[in-house]
């Protein structure tokens, strides 16, 4: 196949049982695209570097992720579990000892809202182009001798995704009572809404599109079945997903982003930056 009408050709080789659309194309030169192909990459790298440093350097920080006066929690350190944790933000009590610098407090969620993130569909999508580089883009070589896919170790525990999606639903519903108790939290105690509560609110109804839109959410409901004809309320369920779905490369940048400002603005409010601005009570 010639691009442009090139000299240079790519070429496939023909696999040793003879039948063609098995082999992967042989690319001679480093790439034959004359377009900005690199920009996309490029991006996608920058965006997951800005999301990952960012949150290190918060988990890690342990400091200005509790808003006492109206419960505002980040999501960066939901559940609390450390003793040092501020008691009203340990919903569900404390261990019995300190942590270290090095363990966060959030340490029994973030390590499976990592695999579920990490192992997802999209994200795998997006680093093993972006930073991995396979494939890096169409007619661009890639620097690896060889393709084993998720075949073997370590990438053969991508499938660990489908049972991490499980932890995270039940994440999510923490997340949610973190959105919701501080609706209870207002000033003097009772009903109350402010900025900080739309902020959680609006983060926790991305972070379930975002999880309701996983391609496992779709198959735990309608992966298995050979026929919906018995079954119109999961049918329904099944099909929604299914239009998530398709929108599950948004949802997957743009909960980076609600996830990062939610947790911004409760370190503001918590570190007396900003005083949060009270709509009702």
């Amino acid at each position: 196949m010639s691009l442009d009408g090139d000299a240079a050709t790519m070429t496939a080789t023909m696999p040793p049982s003879g039948k063609p659309g098995h082999a992967r194309a042989q690319i001679t030169a480093k790439t034959y695209r004359k377009d900005r192909w690199w920009v996309g990459p490029v991006l996608t790298t920058l965006g997951l570097a800005v999301f990952i440093v960012y949150a290190t350097g918060r988990v890690f920080q342990q400091d200005h992720y509790f808003v006492e006066a109206h419960h505002y929690l980040t999501p960066f350190y939901s559940p609390c579990l450390a003793l040092q944790c501020e008691p009203a933000s340990a919903m569900f009590g404390t261990l019995p000892f300190e942590f270290p610098w090095f363990l966060p407090y959030a340490l029994v969620s973030l390590p499976f809202l990592l695999l579920f993130r990490f192992t997802c569909y999209y994200y795998r999508k997006a680093y093993y182009r972006s930073i991995w580089q396979a494939p890096t883009a169409c007619a661009v070589t890639e620097p690896h001798s060889s393709y084993t896919g998720e075949s073997r170790w370590p990438m053969v525990l991508q499938n660990l995704h489908r049972y991490a999606f499980y932890i995270a639903v039940l994440i999510s519903v923490v997340n949610t009572a973190d959105a919701i108790i501080p609706l209870f939290h207002g000033t003097g105690g009772g009903f109350g809404i402010g900025v900080g509560n739309l902020v959680l609110i609006a983060n926790v109804v991305l972070l379930w599109a975002y999880t309701a839109s996983c391609h496992s959410c779709r198959h735990a409901f309608g992966g298995r079945l050979k026929s919906f004809g018995t079954k119109p309320v999961q049918y329904w369920m099944w099909t929604r997903i299914s239009r998530l779905n398709t929108r599950h490369m948004q949802f997957a940048w743009i909960t980076l982003a609600s996830l990062m400002l939610t947790d911004l603005y409760v370190a503001l409010v918590a570190s007396g930056t900003i005083t949060d601005l009270r709509i009702f009570n």
